[in-house]
C-alpha cells in the first residue's frame, strides 16, 4: 500500500480508534505509542545486476510493558503524530508502507498493512508478513543458482597483488 493510499484511509477514519492486528486474533496492545516514522530510500543490486531503487514508510510501533490504557489512540491522534513528522520530513506518497512491530511473545518485524476495516469504533489495520521476491524473475529473468549475473567482476588491487577468482583476497 502507498502512502497516499494508507494517510488517505486514516483522514477518511479520523473519529474511530486505531488499532493494528499482527497475527490472527492478535491485537498490538491497545496502549500502544507510534515511536517514529522513518523515511527509507532504497537502492540495491538484484542478482540479474539491475539496479532497483524505491521508498519505503516504515511507521514504528511501541508496546510498553505495563498497559498505559485500555483503549487506543484515536485515528486523528496518529494523523497529528503524521503532521507533526511531515513539518520536518516531507513523506513520498508513492513510498511502501510498512508496520514495525514487535513485543515480548512476537518477534520484532515489519509487516504490510493487507487491509484496513472499520470494526465497531476501531479502525482495524491488518498486518500481514512482507515476502522475499526476486525481481529478476518480475522481468521475466531467471533467479537461483542457475541464473547468470549481467554484471562484469572488477579485478581489484590489494597490496600490488591482482584479485582474482581463487586468490584468497576476497
Amino acid at each position: 500500500m502507498k502512502w497516499q493510499n494508507f494517510k488517505e484511509k486514516l483522514q477518511n477514519s479520523s473519529t474511530f480508534h486505531l488499532q493494528f492486528q499482527y497475527a490472527d486474533s492478535k491485537l498490538v496492545d491497545p496502549s500502544f505509542h507510534i515511536t517514529e516514522i522513518k523515511q527509507a530510500p532504497i537502492t540495491s543490486v538484484d542478482c540479474g545486476g539491475v539496479m532497483n531503487k524505491w521508498t519505503e514508510i516504515i511507521i514504528q510501533l511501541y508496546e510498553p510493558e505495563i498497559r498505559e490504557q485500555d483503549r487506543s489512540m484515536t485515528v486523528n491522534k496518529a494523523l497529528s503524530i503524521i503532521e507533526l513528522v511531515e513539518r520536518s520530513l516531507p513523506l513520498d506518497p508513492d513510498a511502501e508502507v510498512k508496520i514495525e512491530f514487535g513485543n515480548a511473545t512476537f518477534d520484532t518485524r515489519q509487516m504490510l498493512p493487507s487491509d484496513i476495516t472499520v470494526d465497531g469504533d476501531n479502525l482495524l489495520i491488518d498486518l500481514r508478513p512482507d515476502a522475499v521476491q526476486c525481481k529478476a524473475n518480475e522481468r521475466g529473468g531467471s533467479c537461483g543458482p542457475s541464473a547468470k549475473p549481467k554484471i562484469q567482476l572488477i579485478n581489484l588491487a590489494v597490496d600490488g597483488n591482482s584479485c582474482t577468482p581463487g586468490g584468497g583476497c576476497c
